[in-house]
């Protein structure tokens, strides 16, 4: 079974009451609630965690690639700042796909670098909720395609 860990950064426990014209009024335990639905559909393990201390995130990602996992990553104010998650991604070999609830390429100009989007498969955001939804149907079939297909006996 593919393993998937949905990882989000700093300040997303606010979401639902933190600037909802930006970030929607949807919590992240709706979130949650609707991505365990929608990886019971695609047949993925799902880990969801969320953390406001840099440290503990980069450990995430290390777990998470170490073990072959995914990462699904919310990263939010620590894509712009951190060089330690972008070696973590890269250095523990994590599929990686970063997410925004936000279209950060609309808003401050400090948003508009990511420092971990280059070593992720790819970058949604801009689509509040439904980007993490994106973000799962997207990394579930990038992992589905690494899996090795039994050779067919003749």
């Amino acid at each position: 079974m593919i393993s998937i860990h949905v990882l989000n950064g700093p300040n997303l426990n606010l979401l639902g009451r933190r600037e909802p014209g930006i970030y929607g009024t949807a919590t992240l335990s709706d979130i949650e609630r609707d991505l365990r639905a929608q990886a019971d559909t695609l047949r993925v393990a799902l880990t969801v965690r969320q953390t406001n201390h840099e440290g503990e995130l980069v450990a995430f990602v290390q777990e998470a690639g170490l073990a072959g996992a995914g990462v699904l990553i919310n990263a939010a104010a620590y894509t712009h700042t951190s060089v330690a998650l972008r070696d973590a991604i890269s250095g523990s070999g994590a599929l990686a796909v970063e997410i925004h609830l936000s279209n950060v390429h609309a808003r401050e100009s400090f948003r508009h670098a990511s420092l971990i989007a280059p070593v992720c498969a790819g970058v949604i955001c801009g689509f509040g909720p439904m980007s993490y939804r994106l973000g799962l149907d997207a990394l579930a079939a990038l992992m589905a395609a690494r899996i090795p297909t039994p050779a067919s006996e003749d």
